[in-house]
């Protein structure tokens, strides 16, 4: 009988120890063969074009450019590619937009090796992978059509300073972790207050606690 052929990866990830710990991980399985691991957006798009991988796995924090934005670039090309979120934020800041965004699954760091590969597997296979916790998120916005909660109005890259500067970060902090001028995320900072009906931080960072939307 022959062998099946393994799952081709790839892995964008900044995090250079983490990044490297988790191809080893992976690479203890016959069944995938990392092929290769960058840690920008802009490289992970690159790979995108490699007609053989089978599945990217991507961070959705990069230095150059957020992980949503790094799909969209690649599905505008490429509307077969698996890709799968593996984030350590939790799966009710990202999970969503990653999956509209056109993400095949969305993985949390802090789940198990066995769920991992089961991700990996069921994408590669062209099948969306929905945790139990993604799944009953989806469930919780059956409904909600008609009554949109503030921050779903938000764009990614708006939606993307309201969990930081939620998190204690200031606009400067925000701008050097984006890879922005200071001047385009006080643009952002405008449009989310203007969108969410407030005049503060103090105000946007009240309504992301309330909603869960930072840790």
């Amino acid at each position: 009988m022959a062998l099946m052929k393994p799952i081709r990866i790839a892995v964008a990830d900044d995090h250079a120890i983490l990044r490297d710990g988790l191809c080893q991980i992976l690479m203890t399985n016959p069944g995938i063969e990392v092929i290769a691991q960058v840690q920008t957006g802009a490289e992970a798009i690159r790979l995108a074009e490699d007609p053989t991988l089978d599945c990217l796995l991507l961070d959705i924090s990069l230095p150059d450019r957020s992980g949503i934005d790094v799909i969209k670039a690649i599905r505008r090309d490429n509307k077969k590619l698996p890709i799968l979120i593996l984030s350590m934020h939790p799966e009710d800041q990202y999970a969503i937009r990653a999956l509209k965004a056109g993400a095949s699954g969305y993985v949390n760091k802090a789940a198990s090796t066995k769920e991992l590969l089961t991700a990996i597997r069921q994408v590669a296979s062209n099948i969306k992978f929905i945790s139990p916790v993604v799944a009953e998120l989806l469930a919780d916005r059956i409904g909600e059509v008609d009554h949109e909660e503030p921050h779903t109005l938000l764009s990614d890259r708006e939606y993307q300073f309201l969990v930081k500067v939620a998190s204690g970060m200031t606009v400067t902090e925000i701008a050097d972790e984006m890879a922005l001028s200071v001047k385009t995320v006080s643009m952002y900072r405008t449009r989310a207050l203007k969108k969410m009906n407030m005049k503060t931080n103090a105000e946007l960072t009240h309504y992301a606690i309330k909603n869960s939307l930072v840790g």
